[in-house]
């Protein structure tokens, strides 16, 4: 396969491998190739990019089958990793069983807590050091806005994150793509995207974040963009101070009515 990376699209994957120092010389990346258009984009650039930069890095893609269905089809993943000179590999991992034997928890934690565990293990038992994820800037901003709405907590995933108890490093070099950049990206590499086996696909939590951005914006048209800048460590913030102890409240009154 010939392998073409528009411009536009260079420009955006380089500017956050640079600016978050993603990859380095003899890098061991491994892919987590859904079969989605994100992740399947980035397997295609990856390679792109290990053809092209002046870095000297190994590639490899894995695919988790969660068994949600008997029909999940690996066979085209695993032609279009081969056409690009990626070694490709795949794991089945019961993650449909292990959510139905957890009735009443949140199936898209158990999902993806089980996947991050077996792509983890994976990379660890074959020498890769870091962890390529296709999330765009769309799933960061979402992250944001849910972990503030449903946890109280301003934070969401960075492009470049430390796991100390794995010694492996997850990159997500699409960070500076917007989800609507990567909708039509099959006409770049070619190969249609693999429908989700996921049962609960488009009514989950995300979905019902994704679908409310959207209405917000509606009458507030900059609600994204300031979303965006408010994840990043040099917003503008003004916050209360943090909640103390019961003990230190207790001191506190003391020292206060001392002194009426």
């Amino acid at each position: 396969m010939k392998i073409l990376l528009p411009k536009e699209y260079y420009s955006k994957i380089m500017r956050a491998i640079i600016e978050f120092d993603l990859i380095d010389n003899d890098d061991r990346i491994l892919i987590g190739l859904s079969g989605g258009k994100d992740s399947l984009f980035l397997t295609y650039a990856l390679a792109f990019l290990k053809q092209h930069l002046r870095k000297n890095f190994t590639l490899g893609a894995i695919t988790i089958n969660p068994l949600f269905s008997s029909d999940f089809n690996v066979a085209p993943l695993a032609s279009f990793c081969d056409e690009l000179d990626i070694p490709f590999y795949t794991q089945e991992v019961d993650i449909a069983g292990t959510i139905e034997a957890q009735q009443g928890k949140d199936p898209c934690f158990t999902c993806a807590f089980f996947r991050r565990g077996a792509i983890n293990s994976f990379a660890k038992e074959n020498n890769y050091n870091k962890i390529a994820y296709a999330h765009h800037n769309d799933d960061a901003v979402e992250t944001f806005f849910m972990s503030l709405l449903y946890s109280g907590q301003l934070k969401t995933f960075l492009p470049k994150t430390y796991l100390d108890r794995t010694d492996l490093t997850v990159i997500r070099p699409l960070v500076y793509f917007r989800e609507f950049e990567l909708a039509d990206t099959a006409k770049i590499h070619g190969l249609k995207p693999i429908p989700s086996p996921c049962p609960i696909n488009g009514k989950t939590k995300r979905q019902e974040i994704k679908d409310l951005i959207k209405t917000l914006e509606t009458n507030t048209p900059d609600l994204y963009a300031h979303l965006a800048a408010g994840m990043r460590e040099n917003s503008v913030i003004e916050l209360w101070p943090a909640n103390i102890n019961r003990h230190l409240m207790k001191q506190k009154h003391t020292d206060f009515m001392k002194n009426r």
